[in-house]
């Protein structure tokens, strides 16, 4: 009894510090693959509350110092739904 008291305690206590993270296409031009690259980064908790957060595509662009556009991929992480992270990924010249 005690070690399926164990087993359940380690299994919860793994479920809880795990996470995922999935990177998404969001758009594509005809503008040629360039070599700058700019980030945006949005953090929430409880999956509503973000503080001065920007995860925009215009922020990512404005960051890479970017003016043409050729890919957007965002990338969320979620812990739990506890903390999560949006991030905006911008390619282009």
């Amino acid at each position: 009894m005690k070690q399926i008291r164990t087993l359940a305690l380690l299994f919860v206590v793994g479920a809880m510090l795990s996470g995922c993270a999935l990177t998404l296409p969001v758009s594509a031009t005809s503008n040629p693959v360039g070599s700058k690259v700019g980030t945006a980064t949005a953090t929430g908790y409880l999956g509503v509350l973000f503080f001065n957060a920007d995860a925009s595509i215009r922020t990512a662009a404005k960051n890479g110092g970017i003016t043409k556009i050729s890919t957007v991929d965002i990338k969320q992480t979620s812990l739990l739904n506890i903390i999560v992270t949006y991030e905006t990924t911008v390619t282009g010249e």
